[in-house]
């Protein structure tokens, strides 16, 4: 799909990759863009920099995804793309995050993706054509050895995404799911507090979220489903499926010499 004139939905889109994507929009030729953001006074700045629309939004309740989706398109007409991509962090640990931390990693993570679906694909079967596409992140397709709740969440988003190009490919919907690894934003931040949950993270390289915004046009261009910002991650993806057994030994070796040294190492086989 062209972005030339489309009307654009971006949640979470006041900073980091959102903020980058909704940049390089503008750049593409977007005809209306529009910023969702719980944080509105950063919404409407960038909303302002690219003459678009800002719109508050609490990606964890139904009602706020779908007044966006309403004020959006009573704005801008029909959404030709809806990025989902408002996320938490969850916490870091495992099973002993508490309930409230799950809750609203789940709302936000997965949920968000639900609702706007559930919303935005009536109108999009109607008219034959739309395109959905959700942040995920690589912790989706392997793991994040620092969060159990991010790693699970975010599995979630990816079969969602998945599940919804299978169902809907056919009728005209386009599905894509942004997979990257270590990107600096400040949610990066909590995960690097961890030394293996670091080491996991760089071993693929930093990157920035304009890199991010670059891999996103290209796969939309394409239409593609899976797109990696970051190379290395569809290597670990074959490596995972073809030897689990290996994979989960390199990530326990990876764990653990990465606790033993502080933080230093990177992902092996």
């Amino acid at each position: 799909m062209e972005l030339a004139d489309k009307h654009v939905v971006v949640t979470g889109g006041a900073g980091g990759i959102g903020r980058a994507l909704i940049r390089r929009f503008a750049a593409e030729g977007a005809g209306a863009l529009v910023v969702a953001d719980r944080a509105l006074e950063p919404a409407q700045a960038i909303a302002r920099e690219v003459d678009g629309l800002a719109i508050e939004l609490d990606a964890g309740r139904e009602e706020s995804v779908r007044s966006l989706i309403a004020e959006a398109s009573a704005a801008n007409g029909p959404i030709d793309i809806f990025i989902s991509n408002a996320g938490v962090p969850g916490a870091i640990g495992g099973p002993e995050a508490d309930d409230d931390v799950w809750d609203e990693a789940w709302r936000v993570n997965v949920m968000a993706h639900v609702w706007a679906s559930r919303a935005l694909l009536p109108e999009m079967l109607g008219r034959g054509e739309g395109y959905l596409i959700n942040t995920a992140s690589a912790a989706g397709l392997l793991t994040q050895v620092s969060s159990l709740v991010y790693s699970v969440t975010k599995h979630a988003a990816v079969s969602l995404a998945e599940w919804l190009a299978i169902e809907y490919g056919d009728a005209g919907v386009r599905v894509s799911c942004i997979c990257p690894q270590g990107v600096r934003t400040p949610m990066l931040d909590l995960a690097m507090e961890e030394p293996a949950g670091a080491a996991a993270l760089t071993s693929g390289g930093l990157i920035e979220p304009e890199d991010v915004a670059d891999a996103v046009v290209a796969g939309i261009a394409e239409e593609r489903f899976l797109i990696l910002p970051h190379e290395n991650v569809s290597r670990f993806m074959a490596l995972k499926g073809s030897d689990p057994e290996r994979w989960l030994k390199g990530m326990r070796r990876l764990v653990r010499e990465a606790r033993a040294s502080g933080g230093a190492g990177a992902q092996s086989s």
